[in-house]
């Protein structure tokens, strides 16, 4: 140290060690009360532009979980409402044998048969998600889902063989099938179990209606599997994703303790070394005496 008054070289040296110090606390005081890592972009770059992007990515999966939920909703509405299909089906079936029987009151066979057949008809028309119909008219043409990343989507085809847009709404085969049960005879009826040819196209009629029930649960089976399947992987992906956001963005509290510590211990040493250095230039009142 130079005995010179103008400019304490050494005190200033110090002072910078302490504002140093001071800087260092201050940052880990801050991460310890906001519980990041990275207070702001200076601070982690590269890690910061990372981050963000995972974030972005994970909103997109959340949004696609959510798309998952209400298509698994979606599916369990159409297979409830096929099931019930299924029971007027297996309904209609005892009545066409039941019409064996040259005792019974086929005009009351009849009208049961053609409630039972109205009845599908309103279940198909009426069997909606959110006021969206599932397997009657536009149906046919599927549901698109995004389940994953922006270009992971997957189309709920379901009703395919169900609906359509022509023919009223319904598939070919099946608007032909629901209106043989409506507009059954008495006279039909009475043939049942002979080689009549309308007789023939009741059986037809319901093989048909049986087929695309059959195929529509099928599908419906196949869709939810592969959505939880797509939720599983969600998840993982979600989880990951999050893990390493906490990486970048998360201040590890326990390491941040030790350098608020030992910056406010540096701190308290600049600030006793920068007073003694502050004050030693006063040596040269000595010379002057």
């Amino acid at each position: 140290m130079g005995f010179r008054v103008n400019t304490n070289s050494d005190a200033l040296q110090a002072y910078n060690m302490l504002n140093k110090a001071n800087q260092a606390t201050a940052k880990s005081q801050l991460r310890l009360a906001s519980g990041k890592r990275i207070l702001s972009v200076a601070d982690d770059t590269s890690g910061f532009n990372i981050g963000t992007s995972l974030k972005g990515k994970v909103s997109v999966m959340k949004g696609a979980q959510s798309n998952i939920a209400s298509a698994k909703s979606m599916l369990a509405t159409s297979e409830g409402a096929l099931m019930g299909i299924n029971d007027l089906l297996t309904k209609i079936e005892g009545k066409l044998s039941d019409a064996t029987n040259p005792t019974t009151d086929r005009t009351a066979l009849k009208d049961d048969i053609a409630a039972l057949a109205n009845e599908m008809h309103d279940i198909l028309k009426n069997t909606k998600f959110n006021d969206t119909q599932l397997l009657f008219s536009a149906a046919g043409a599927g549901f698109t889902f995004q389940v994953g990343e922006s270009t992971d989507t997957l189309k709920l085809d379901f009703a395919s063989s169900l609906a359509s847009s022509a023919n009223g709404g319904y598939g070919t085969n099946v608007s032909a099938s629901i209106s043989s049960f409506v507009s059954v005879s008495a006279g039909t009826l009475a043939s049942v179990g002979g080689s009549a040819a309308s007789v023939a196209g009741l059986q037809t009629a319901l093989t048909n209606l049986k087929s695309a029930v059959s195929t529509s649960l099928g599908k419906i089976g196949n869709f939810t599997q592969r959505l939880d399947i797509k939720e599983d992987t969600l998840n993982t992906s979600i989880a990951n994703a999050e893990s390493s956001i906490s990486r970048l963005f998360d201040a590890d509290m326990a390491f941040e303790q030790l350098n608020a510590t030992r910056s406010s211990i540096l701190g308290q040493a600049a600030t006793a070394m920068f007073s003694q250095l502050n004050f030693a230039p006063q040596q040269v009142l000595q010379l002057l005496g």
